[in-house]
């Protein structure tokens, strides 16, 4: 089998994408960790609790939004319970499956750290870039997407492009 080596261009862009990878995580998580207390997976899976109705999940519908596995889930929502930010409790419509819920406490740190997660995507990404460019960025997103999660697990929260 002959390899369809990259081109020039497209070694570069791969790179540059590989370094964004690779960068913007510790980032985030920095800020998070110096302003919160959180790690950047504990704030996007509190986020993804303050967006559900009731501030309420499945573990299972969870663990799928914030693209883990049930025992790393596990694992972390057990420490933000011992935090008090969030709670478990069996489902009602489902004995055998397990709900997790923002508390009140939960909320008030979702919320508190929203501005500064916010304030270095801006500063971080966003800023840096016109506004044709976040337009690019977009439609680059949902191209990887869709073979990255043909299935739309991540993708269909948001939605594609328009």
């Amino acid at each position: 089998m002959d390899t369809n080596w990259l081109s020039d261009d497209e070694r570069a862009a791969w790179v540059r994408l590989v370094a964004v990878v690779e960068l913007l995580p510790g980032l985030l998580d920095a800020q998070l960790r110096h302003d919160s207390d959180l790690t950047h997976f504990e704030y996007f899976t509190l986020a993804m609790l303050s967006e559900a109705p009731d501030r309420t999940l499945r573990m299972t519908d969870l663990a799928q939004r914030s693209n883990a596995t049930l025992p790393r889930l596990s694992h972390v929502v057990k420490r933000l319970e011992a935090r008090d930010l969030v709670e478990r409790r069996p489902c009602e419509d489902d004995r055998r499956a397990t709900n997790a819920r923002l508390t009140d406490a939960g909320w008030d740190v979702v919320v508190a750290a929203a501005p500064g997660h916010v304030r270095l995507v801006r500063e971080r990404v966003l800023d840096s870039l016109t506004d044709e460019q976040v337009e690019q960025l977009h439609a680059i997103g949902d191209a990887l997407l869709a073979s990255l999660d043909p299935a739309g697990k991540l993708t269909g929260l948001y939605g594609a492009a328009d």
